[in-house]
């Protein structure tokens, strides 16, 4: 079990402070504050440093959604951008990303993940086909999709949401990218399909939510969901020459469960499985998610 640090060489990114359920960030030329429930400790810097620093701060409201902790509003100071761009390069890999503020505290960008995009770029570059397939699964604004079609790979990026593939696509054509294959569907459905059509990918990749609704009102819960979908995962994998990347972001959920999982369903002589962090200035870790990937 190991853990995967967010790179600190990152310009665009900084965890300034984190604690009393809290985290301040600056992307790019903006700071942000939102809320954190794993930054139990107490915060190095007085609420008011906090206030002052801060372009935006994210405030709870209570509504009647699935995700009710997640939603709120920002409070903005004059002069806070609705919507700015961030930067973030490896080797070769040169992407950018439309961030904005959400009612759901996100903003467009995960930065555990960094360190997962490294992972794919030189994974589907080490790949022996011509031409990998990757499938992206969940794929949010599409991170992971940047990174492997950065890297030369055939990219299939699947998510219920339509606003979310705009946003995606906005996200590609920033990084002077083109090509991404674009599915606004429900993930188990999609690969169900896939299965009949004995289609096979050279990299899947996962990032489920604990709960969500597919586009036709499809109902996901992580628990139920989860391991299903990963065998039919199995059935559409490469057995050799692939790769695939799951992330768990649920509270409580331990790499262990991410192990059992995996080995009940692949047979694998070697895997990667632990957290996702990223450091404050005070180099305390932030724990942002479980994360389990292999190559074979």
């Amino acid at each position: 079990m190991i853990q995967l640090e967010t790179p600190t060489n990152w310009p665009d990114y900084e965890l300034i402070d984190s604690g009393d359920g809290e985290k301040l960030e600056r992307f790019g030329n903006q700071i942000l504050a939102r809320p954190e429930p794993q930054a139990i400790w107490r915060k190095a810097m007085p609420q008011n440093e906090w206030e002052r620093m801060a372009n935006a701060y994210f405030v709870r409201k209570k509504g009647n959604r699935e995700s009710d902790n997640e939603w709120g509003e920002w409070n903005k100071k004059s002069g806070c951008k609705e919507q700015w761009t961030i930067g973030y390069s490896y080797k070769q890999m040169k992407l950018k990303f439309r961030l904005g503020l959400t009612s759901f505290k996100h903003v467009g960008v995960f930065p555990e993940q960094a360190t997962n995009w490294n992972f794919i770029y030189d994974t589907v570059q080490q790949l022996s086909s011509e031409k990998p397939s990757v499938l992206n699964l969940f794929a949010y604004t599409g991170g992971a999709s940047l990174a492997a079609k950065a890297a030369g790979a055939d990219v299939t990026h699947v998510d219920s949401v339509k606003q979310t593939i705009s946003w995606s696509r906005e996200n590609m054509e920033l990084s002077k990218l083109d090509g991404i294959r674009w599915m606004v569907d429900d993930a188990v459905k999609f690969v169900a399909r896939e299965v009949r059509r004995n289609k096979t990918y050279h990299g899947i990749i996962l990032d489920p939510p604990a709960y969500g609704r597919g586009p036709e009102g499809e109902k996901w819960i992580l628990e139920t969901n989860l391991c299903p979908l990963l065998e039919n995962c199995q059935k559409i994998l490469a057995d050799k020459n692939s790769f695939l990347i799951l992330n768990l972001y649920s509270m409580g959920y331990s790499p262990l469960i991410a192990e059992s999982l995996i080995k009940s369903i692949f047979s694998l002589n070697h895997f990667e499985f632990g957290e996702l962090f990223v450091t404050d200035k005070e180099k305390r870790k932030l724990p942002l998610g479980v994360f389990l990937r292999f190559k074979r």
